[in-house]
């Protein structure tokens, strides 16, 4: 089991992306969008996350009010999982439950309360800046 993990910062605007494996994952499993998570289970003390969003392991994006696990097809008017809608249109969609569990491939998290230490290195950002400056120049 092995769950990619975007923690976004509302206040920088930036992202952080890693890759929980097994023991790392478990903490997270049987968590729905919504629920909260402290940042010493996955490795971040300090920091709180809330659980925005997902996809399971087809793609199926991870619905808010779709309660439990599987992927059920609902009738859609417009949210998460439905693109281009004209007004009046409903479509049936496919999407995943709201519930993290094993087959869950992506989770989306967003910080609530930040740590000491910053989840983004701020001076790998600014050596890539300077390679790049250097590349335009030759």
């Amino acid at each position: 089991m092995e769950i990619k993990v975007n923690i976004g910062d509302p206040k920088s605007g930036k992202t952080a992306k890693l890759v929980l494996a097994n023991e790392q994952a478990k903490p997270l499993l049987n968590k729905k969008i919504g629920d909260k998570i402290k940042g010493d289970e996955i490795g971040f003390p300090g920091y709180e996350f809330e659980i925005t969003g997902g996809s399971d392991y087809c793609g199926f994006p991870m619905r808010r009010d779709v309660v439990g696990v599987a992927r059920k097809k609902i009738l859609m008017v417009g949210g998460v999982g439905l693109r281009h809608n004209v007004p009046g249109r409903k479509v049936r969609k496919n999407v995943a439950g709201n519930t993290v569990h094993p087959n869950t491939a992506q989770l989306n998290l967003k910080i609530v309360k930040h740590g000491e230490k910053p989840l983004v290195e701020e001076k790998a950002a600014e050596e890539k800046k300077e390679e790049k400056a250097e590349a335009k120049k030759k």
